[in-house]
């Protein structure tokens, strides 16, 4: 049978810590978008075809790990790469669930996500594919991190210790800016290294009282101007452990995006998702025109070329549809 699976990004609001001095390292807090999305078709076949070369490999290793033959994967819709909103992720558990319900084989996407490299770090992705909504992780023991990436597949994803439904009528605004794409892969690795061995551990007390009172009793509430003004403060602490990563508490050209449109009423929260050089900000539908006009009058102001989009929130997991 042929199946179907559509996921929504994400965006990464940031690390509760990623200072060695503690006692969990990492712990995701972020949230799920509906667009723009990834979709992936699949049915059974004798090996293992697909035109995309990302994700011919993502279907190789869900074969291998789920003992079938292979499969033929199309790719139908697919998010923008190393932008911040989660493409590696949702690419690759959006295929390794098409191949696994066409072979009608029973899946427990978070226990086999980390053999396709996922859920290393950030438990958000996986945790959003799941079910949706804004997402708290548990973060991974501080004293399994060693100077090397961890072998493939040698971790378990971070529990979810908070999630909470996003209230229907708010939006995030998204900025797409035109500009190299955000870290990945052994230069994410070696960045990440670099941030952790002398990340200061008061940031990361400082981000516990973010998140506890006022993140999380805000969304819980629905208070969104309550929610914006912590997201982007529990963005600027993030901004602060990478500064000497990527230039500043934003990596060019997210700062003076962000700066541009920081006196904007209709548009609260803004950061910068993961490592860019994706820029989001909270908004709501009656507020979701302006907040366009806003962005694009400050793109046209710094002369930058962006893609902009008011996009809904999801507070639901991924869709599987047999055709």
């Amino acid at each position: 049978m042929r199946v179907r699976v559509e996921t929504g990004g994400r965006v990464h609001i940031g690390f509760q810590n990623l200072s060695l001095a503690h006692e969990r390292l990492y712990g995701g807090v972020g949230l799920a978008i509906d667009e723009p999305r990834a979709v992936v078709e699949a049915e059974p076949a004798s090996t293992v075809e697909c035109d995309d070369a990302v994700v011919a490999t993502y279907a190789e290793r869900a074969c291998s790990e789920l003992g079938v033959n292979g499969a033929r994967v199309e790719v139908c819709e697919r998010l923008p790469r190393h932008v911040g909103l989660g493409s590696g992720t949702q690419l690759a558990l959006a295929t390794l669930t098409a191949v696994a319900r066409a072979h009608d084989v029973a899946l427990t996407v978070r226990k086999r996500a980390p053999a396709l490299g996922r859920g290393g770090r950030s438990g958000v992705g996986v945790a959003t594919f799941e079910a949706g909504g804004f997402v708290v992780d548990a973060g991974h023991p501080t004293e399994r991190f060693t100077t090397d990436p961890p072998a493939a597949g040698s971790w378990t994803v971070p529990e979810v210790v908070a999630r909470r439904r996003v209230p229907d009528d708010w939006r995030l605004l998204l900025v797409l800016p035109d500009a190299a794409p955000g870290r990945s892969g052994d230069d994410e690795d070696e960045s990440i290294r670099a941030v952790v061995e002398d990340a200061d551990p008061g940031v990361a007390d400082e981000l516990a009282g973010v998140l506890v009172r006022r993140l999380l009793p805000a969304v819980a509430e629905g208070r969104l101007d309550a929610f914006g003004d912590a997201v982007g403060a529990f963005g600027r602490l993030n901004g602060a452990w990478y500064a000497d990563q990527q230039g500043g508490v934003y990596r060019p050209p997210a700062g003076r995006i962000i700066d541009r449109l920081s006196d904007c009423p209709a548009v609260r929260g803004l950061g910068q998702s993961s490592w860019g050089p994706a820029v989001y900000g909270v908004t709501d539908a009656s507020m979701a025109a302006d907040a366009t006009a806003d962005a694009r009058a400050a793109l046209s102001e710094l002369g930058v070329d962006a893609r902009v989009q008011v996009v809904e929130p999801r507070n639901e997991g991924a869709r599987v549809e047999t055709l």
